[in-house]
Parts: C-alpha cells; sequence; structure tokens
C-alpha cells in the first residue's frame, strides 16, 4: 500500500530492537548475579537460560501464535491474502532458532558475568 518503506521498516525495527537487546545483555545478567545472588558459571547459566526460555515461550505461544495468529487484531485490510502472517514453517525455524540461540546465549552471558563482573 505504500505506506512504509522498506528502510523505514528496517529502520523502526533496529529500533524497536535496542531496548529488548540492553535488557538480554545488561539487565537480566545483573538481576541473575547481582540480586538473587547466583554463584558461579552453572548456577548464573541454569538461572539465565530459565530467564530467557520464559521470554522466548511468551514470544513463540503468546505473541507468534495466538495474538499474530489467531485474533483479529493484525489483521489488516488488504492483506488477507497474505494470512498466515506467520508461516508454520516460520514459526518452525523460529523455535530452533531461538532455542538454540538462547541457550547458547545464557552461557556467553553466565561466563562473562562470572568470570570477569562478579
Amino acid at each position: 500500500m505504500g505506506l512504509l518503506t522498506e528502510k523505514e521498516i528496517k529502520r523502526n525495527k533496529s529500533l524497536l530492537a535496542i531496548p529488548f537487546f540492553v535488557m538480554m545483555i545488561i539487565v537480566c545478567p545483573v538481576m541473575v548475579f547481582f540480586l538473587n545472588g547466583a554463584a558461579g558459571f552453572i548456577e548464573g547459566f541454569i538461572h539465565l537460560l530459565i530467564a530467557y526460555m520464559i521470554c522466548n515461550l511468551f514470544d513463540r505461544i503468546f505473541i507468534d501464535w495466538y495474538w499474530v495468529g489467531h485474533t483479529k487484531a493484525w489483521i489488516i485490510s488488504g492483506t488477507e491474502d497474505l494470512m498466515p502472517y506467520i508461516p508454520k514453517n516460520v514459526m518452525i525455524k523460529k523455535w530452533v532458532i531461538s532455542m538454540i540461540m538462547y541457550t547458547i546465549f545464557a552461557a556467553l552471558m553466565s561466563f562473562i558475568f562470572s568470570r570477569f563482573i562478579v
């Protein structure tokens, strides 16, 4: 429909990702190691992995599957032919990638915080 250009969409996506990554990189590990008192790599890894997986489950189940896939909130006039907005193969890829990447990210953040910061 020409309301947004591809450049504007990419810019908005990047700007919206900044607060998410700040939470993932700084806030969550700080809470795990300083507020929860996780001592060492394994304990920090488990705490971070649980926190990241809760975020993952919320995103995949509530937002992607329910909100986008099963409510009328995301139906945009003129785009009904594009439904489902998140195809099944994309949903599977998002599940697999996020399960693997959040595990790696939890290990990396736990290593950094347990070795260099705490």
